[in-house]
């Protein structure tokens, strides 16, 4: 009697396997993964939604009485000085962008966090000091939403809780990809009327309505993640997507073989390079005045605008517009602390569009780019994940009530019926992925241990 040769499955049925191994990975990868990404969803909500508060809560600090005149910016900053006891310049300051504002006054302190400052805010006319707090990054948030933007990004753990929002960010665009999957091909069946149905079509249809937003908010949180966001930030640099970004170097004139910092910026060649002086010789209060004049001359328009100070010998004032609303003003111009004259300048207008786009998206996702409008918008993505995770537990819980766990719900049953070929397949993009989002490949390696245990114990008690 001849042995029955075994015969790889055909192709049809090599596909349907293959779709239920990604449609189980979709529903795996959603109960392990859905706590992180709720946890991110609900706090994102919150932080999108804080800007009104932060502005109630701190108005005493932000705003004054309207004035037509205000003093010099030396003037403003001598009483911060005064009233922080400092006696060296500022790390930066933010002039009053109209006239109910008070002027930002930014010093560094060792006793901070990286990218937190103390703030002095000075009313610009009457010089009167209206509050001393702690500032964080360049958008300059205050005390209450810099602790929410914490938790939301690390759960107040430092790096080692920065992982939860990686991991979720990592997943994220998966998880809705495979859900589109799912709803394209039983979009027929989950129009039936049966009660076993309709939490299933609720579910679909929330994603695929919501599934632009959460892609968004995955490629967008993972240009902050710990390590994937260094990978996300070469691949920026290489393609051109970085926002340009003024060099505040500067470089003696006999040194023409060396730094070529300003070669993108050859418009203002014109301006020359000369060597630093010491610190002392032009680092002053008055500084901050010459600098905004000269910032302005150059086109420097918008009202919310920073001035930086050479950070230390061999380096430039730097001045920059900060206002990431629509349109965008972020120009800079880098001046020469001897003379003030422009060293290096950029233009919003002329960057490339990768870059715009880089730049609008990250604006987008602190919800700063369209002011309210765009938090709102925000707000009912994330609503919309939070409903999508709920709902999923739900009807999982449903699942495990009426249903029997069996070899074939396992990813490791289905796995190993696929054809060698499309194993590798599968791997190698699994080990590719891995490589590029380091938090997803490890917590891959997890699932995948937990699954071909779950997989190895169903077969035994089958066999039992």
């Amino acid at each position: 009697m001849l042995k029955k040769e075994s015969h790889p499955a055909p192709p049809r049925r090599s596909g349907k396997i293959l779709f239920a191994l990604l449609m189980r990975m979709h529903f795996y990868v959603g109960i392990l993964i859905g706590p992180f990404i709720l946890v991110a969803a609900l706090t994102g909500i919150v932080y999108v939604l804080t800007p009104s508060v932060e502005a109630w809560l701190y108005r005493d600090a932000l705003t004054v009485t309207a004035h037509d005149t205000a003093q010099p910016l030396a003037r403003q900053i001598e009483t911060a000085q005064l009233a922080a006891g400092q006696d060296t310049l500022p790390a930066a300051v933010r002039p009053a962008p109209d006239a109910y504002s008070t002027t930002r006054v930014m010093f560094a302190d060792s006793a901070l966090g990286p990218s937190e400052h103390r703030a002095i805010f000075v009313d610009p006319a009457t010089l009167e000091v209206k509050g001393d707090m702690t500032v964080y990054g360049t958008s300059g948030i205050l005390p209450f939403r810099t602790a929410i933007d914490q938790f939301h990004r690390s759960l107040l753990l430092g790096d080692t809780g920065r992982l939860y929002s990686e991991l979720a960010a990592s997943w994220l665009w998966i998880i809705a990809l495979l859900g589109l999957m799912l709803w394209i091909a039983r979009r027929k069946a989950l129009s039936g009327q049966s009660p076993r149905m309709k939490p299933r079509r609720h579910h679909a249809t929330v994603g695929a309505l919501a599934l632009v937003g959460l892609l968004f908010f995955s490629a967008t949180g993972l240009t902050w993640s710990q390590w994937a966001g260094g990978n996300i930030g070469e691949l920026r640099q290489a393609w051109g997507w970085g926002t340009p970004s003024v060099s505040t170097v500067l470089q003696a004139p006999d040194n023409s073989a060396s730094d070529n910092s300003h070669a993108h910026h050859d418009t203002h060649a014109d301006h020359g390079v000369s060597s630093a002086p010491e610190v002392g010789e032009y680092a002053s209060s008055e500084g901050f005045d010459q600098a905004l004049s000269v910032a302005r001359g150059a086109g420097l328009m918008a009202d919310r605008i920073q001035i930086e100070p050479p950070a230390s010998e061999g380096r430039a004032w730097r001045v920059a517009e900060i206002d990431r609303r629509w349109p965008t003003q972020v120009d800079q111009v880098a001046l020469n602390p001897g003379d003030m004259q422009i060293l290096d300048q950029t233009d919003f207008s002329t960057f490339p569009l990768a870059a715009k786009l880089t730049r609008w998206g990250i604006d987008l996702h602190m919800g700063v780019l369209f002011g309210l409008i765009n938090q709102l918008v925000l707000a009912l993505f994330a609503a919309a994940l939070v409903f999508l995770i709920v709902w999923g537990y739900r009807m999982w819980w449903q699942r495990i009530k009426s249903t029997t766990v069996n070899q074939a719900q396992t990813m490791t049953a289905l796995f190993i019926m696929l054809p060698l070929s499309t194993q590798l397949g599968l791997i190698a993009i699994m080990v590719g992925l891995g490589f590029a989002l380091p938090v997803l490949g490890g917590s891959l390696i997890v699932i995948a241990i937990i699954d071909t245990l779950r997989w190895l114990i169903s077969k035994k008690a089958q066999k039992v």
